[in-house]
């Protein structure tokens, strides 16, 4: 799927979890699109995975994905999670 069309279904997506009231554990090893949809990121070690940290997603939840994704809030959790993930997993 294209860049454009999968931004558009994470808010598509985002709406309806909103509009039914649940809660939705995604698994993702895209950190934009989990800060973007989540309120908490669970990050995890390598195998055997285990909790390595959890970080609460502050961010205006009544903020469609997209435009999460040009806060200053978002580049800092961007930021923050990339250093903690091990990047040769």
């Amino acid at each position: 799927m294209d860049y454009q069309t999968r931004l558009s279904l994470a808010d598509d997506v985002s709406n309806i979890i909103k509009k039914e009231k649940k809660t939705v554990i995604m698994v993702t090893h895209d950190l934009a699109e989990a800060i973007s949809l989540s309120d908490k990121i669970v990050v995890l070690t390598k195998r055997p995975a285990k909790v390595k940290s959890i970080y609460t997603i502050d961010i205006d939840k009544n903020m469609s994905p997209t435009k999460k994704r040009r806060t200053e809030k978002f580049n800092a959790y961007y930021d923050k999670i990339w250093k903690e993930i091990d990047k040769n997993v």
